[in-house]
């Protein structure tokens, strides 16, 4: 009767399989060219939200974009047949666990748990909520781009069956876009989404990253595209070295030009690493830097006649738009200036990175005080990293960045595939 039941629960599961072929569960026989991740912006929490397919049977997941996130947690929730705990003392748990542990401040719940199994500390980096997870390994699916005839471009193939992953407690969702199941973790470690991809495609530490309101991207290569993808579209690149060896994304700033006139900023409050952020809506400063910030915008706002109107919630800066001059890279208003590494190396943000449309007749500079205890001086948002092409060359520890772009434009897929 045991046998019996066995073979009938057998014979279920390979016709699970048959009705979900449209998902390749085989492992590619070559090496694909790339792969991508399609992006799109959460309209209520504005959060940046892909979708990875994971376990067996591949389950869609949708989670949120953390760029410094240290790996990929998720609520696994449903049980997978592949789904293996990692074990304490394993290869896999020690690459799990240099700079995890660095919790800081973050509110952590820890667990009496003293198995054998490999305990990590997920966290909600929206909430600063952290807790403890366990590793696991599973089946992970992507979706592919190939120029070759065997594979064909845009379709979700399997992989490895060795994914590093964390599971976490419902609890931790708290925050997240409805819908999100956890957050998709790119950061500086060897478990990050970003390492594992690299080493399953045998290809050089890099990725791209291409923000939009609509439609971005999330691009992983074999160490041949993203000079294709530059010169085929004629992108400019600029060059800036990431700073310290943490998890997280931090260039150098010098100083901030506004309207080419540059700000007298309290070294107390300031310090010159940025961070750059997805999961933080907009560029937050500390009060200080804000301050100076938004008495310097204004005075180049008034000096152009642009007219402040009452600030609109969370912003406190607003203009009038209603006589606002448009162009390709948005309203007519002073430019910003991130004088990085030297005077030769700047991040402009233009108008349709700095201002916010908040109705029909008003934007407001989408730049939010974080408070004078704010860690980081300033942490650049996702709002000024769209439509901005960032290459983060993680072997070479520099991030590449042109603003000559319009994500939601772009076919970065189609692009590639003609360029191969």
């Amino acid at each position: 009767m045991a046998a019996s039941l066995h073979f009938f629960h057998l014979l279920l599961l390979i016709s699970f399989f048959l009705c979900n072929l449209n998902l390749s569960l085989a492992k590619p026989s070559h090496p694909p060219n790339g792969l991508i991740f399609h992006v799109s912006k959460d309209v209520s929490t504005l959060q940046y939200m892909t979708t990875i397919h994971h376990g067996t049977p591949l389950v869609p997941t949708k989670l949120v974009v953390d760029l410094g996130g240290p790996f990929l947690w998720l609520n696994c929730g449903s049980s997978s047949f592949s789904s293996r705990l990692i074990s304490q003392g394993s290869i896999q748990c020690l690459a799990a666990k240099p700079k995890i542990h660095d919790l800081g401040s973050k509110n952590y719940l820890s667990s009496n748990d003293n198995n054998n199994k490999c305990h990590v500390f997920p966290e909600n980096s929206i909430t600063q909520m952290a807790t403890q997870g366990e590793l696991v390994q599973d089946i992970m699916a992507i979706q592919v781009i190939d120029g070759s005839s065997k594979t064909e471009s845009g379709s979700i193939t399997t992989l490895d069956s060795n994914f590093l992953f964390s599971c976490a407690p419902m609890f931790l969702l708290n925050g997240l876009a409805s819908g999100a199941r956890g957050l998709l973790g790119l950061g500086r470690t060897q478990i990050s989404m970003a390492s594992q991809i690299s080493a399953k495609l045998s290809s050089k530490l890099q990725f791209m990253l291409c923000l939009s309101s609509s439609n971005g991207v999330i691009l992983h290569n074999n160490g041949h595209f993203v000079s294709e993808i530059s010169n085929s579209l004629t992108y400019t690149y600029t060059y800036t070295p990431f700073l310290t060896n943490q998890h997280e994304y931090f260039i150098n700033l010098k100083y901030i030009k506004i309207s080419g006139k540059r700000l007298s900023l309290n070294k107390e409050g300031f310090r010159e690493g940025i961070k750059l952020s997805t999961t933080v809506p907009y560029t937050t400063m500390e009060s200080s830097v804000y301050v100076t910030f938004t008495r310097a915008y204004e005075q180049a706002a008034m000096a152009m006649n642009m007219t402040r109107v009452a600030p609109v919630a969370p912003f406190g800066l607003c203009f009038s738009s209603e006589q606002a001059e448009g162009r390709g890279v948005g309203p007519k208003v002073p430019a910003i200036d991130l004088v990085l590494q030297s005077e030769m190396v700047k991040w402009r943000i233009h108008g349709r990175n700095s201002m916010v449309q908040v109705s029909n007749q008003v934007m407001c500079l989408g730049f939010l005080d974080g408070g004078s205890d704010l860690k980081t001086s300033i942490v650049i948002g996702g709002y000024q990293l769209e439509d901005t092409l960032l290459h983060f060359d993680l072997s070479a520890s520099v991030l590449g960045f042109s603003s000559q772009t319009s994500c939601s434009d772009l076919r970065l897929d189609f692009a590639l595939k003609d360029s191969l």
